[in-house]
C-alpha cells in the first residue's frame, strides 16, 4: 500500500483557495504537510512549523516537486526530471498521452509519453504504479525523513510577522522624540524666513537664444534688483561655430 504522505501528494487539489483563510491574500493551497497528510497555504504555516513541508510548483499546469526534496521520502531513481529556474523538478501526478501507433524510442511505463534515454517514468505516480504492479510493495524504495522544512526563498505573508517586530525597526535617539520634532520643525522655520525675507519669488523664464531655447533662474525682490542668469546660460549653450571653410579644390 501506499504510505499517507504519497497518497496525499498524488489525490490533493493544489493552487486551490484556502478555505481558512477566504479574504487573505496569498491563500493558494500550494504545500502539502506529510505529518497531516492535508494540502495547505502560506497562512496556515505556523500551525504546521514544525511539521515535515513540502512546497508544490506549477510546472505547464502540472504540479511538480524539487527533485531534491522529493528524494529525501522516496527513490526517484528513472524518474525524468526537468529544469524549472536552475532547479530540477518532478511532476507528481500521471499525465496519460493517448498513442495510437507507438514508434520506436523510450515511453513511459504508465502514461505512453516520449521520455528521454535512461529515463522509464515520467512522474511519481507512474513509478508509483509500475512498483507496486511489478514488486506488489513500494516500502524498499521509500527513505526515512524526520525532517523537512521549506525553502529559505519561500514566501511568508507579512501579516504573520509579530507587530512587535515591525515596530522595533524604528531607531531610538537619545534626545525625546518631541523635542526633536520642535527642532527641526524651528529649523525648517528658520529656512523658510531667511528664503522668503532674502529670494521670496522665483521664476524660470524660457527664451530662444539663436534658435536654442534656454531656462534661466530670474529672482524677484523689492529690496533687490531683477537677477537672471539667463544671459550666461544663453552664452555658454549657443555658442556659434566659425564660419565653416571649404577645402580648397584640387
Amino acid at each position: 500500500m501506499k504510505p499517507a504522505w504519497l497518497e496525499a501528494m498524488c489525490t490533493e487539489k493544489f493552487f486551490a483557495p484556502c478555505p481558512i483563510h477566504e479574504s487573505a491574500k496569498k491563500n493558494e493551497k500550494n504545500i502539502c504537510c506529510l505529518d497531516c497528510c492535508i494540502s495547505i497555504c502560506p497562512h496556515c504555516v505556523m500551525a504546521h512549523r514544525f511539521h515535515r513541508l513540502v512546497q508544490i510548483r506549477r510546472y505547464v499546469y502540472h504540479d511538480v516537486v524539487r527533485l531534491e526534496d522529493l528524494e529525501k521520502l522516496i527513490d526517484c531513481s528513472n524518474v525524468q526530471a526537468y529544469t524549472i529556474n536552475s532547479a530540477k523538478v518532478i511532476f507528481i501526478k500521471k499525465r496519460p498521452q493517448n498513442r495510437q501507433f507507438k514508434g520506436s524510442g523510450n515511453y513511459c511505463t504508465s502514461c505512453d509519453r516520449s521520455l528521454q534515454e535512461p529515463f522509464l517514468h515520467c512522474s511519481l505516480g507512474c513509478k508509483v504504479d509500475f512498483v507496486l504492479k511489478q514488486y506488489k510493495d513500494i516500502s524498499p524504495f521509500l527513505r526515512r525523513c524526520t525532517t523537512l522544512q521549506l525553502s529559505p526563498d519561500f514566501f511568508i505573508p507579512q501579516d504573520m510577522a509579530d507587530d512587535d517586530t515591525a515596530h522595533s525597526t524604528i531607531v531610538d535617539s537619545d534626545e525625546p522624540w518631541g523635542s526633536s520634532m520642535s527642532d527641526s520643525s524651528g529649523s525648517e522655520n528658520m529656512m523658510m524666513m531667511m528664503s522668503t525675507s532674502t529670494f521670496p519669488c522665483t521664476e524660470f523664464v524660457r527664451k530662444k537664444r539663436s534658435g536654442l531655447y534656454v531656462c534661466g533662474r530670474t529672482v524677484v525682490n523689492s529690496n533687490y534688483k531683477n537677477l537672471s542668469s539667463d544671459e550666461d546660460m544663453a552664452t555658454s549653450m549657443s555658442r556659434r561655430k566659425g564660419i565653416p571653410h571649404r577645402s580648397p579644390l584640387c
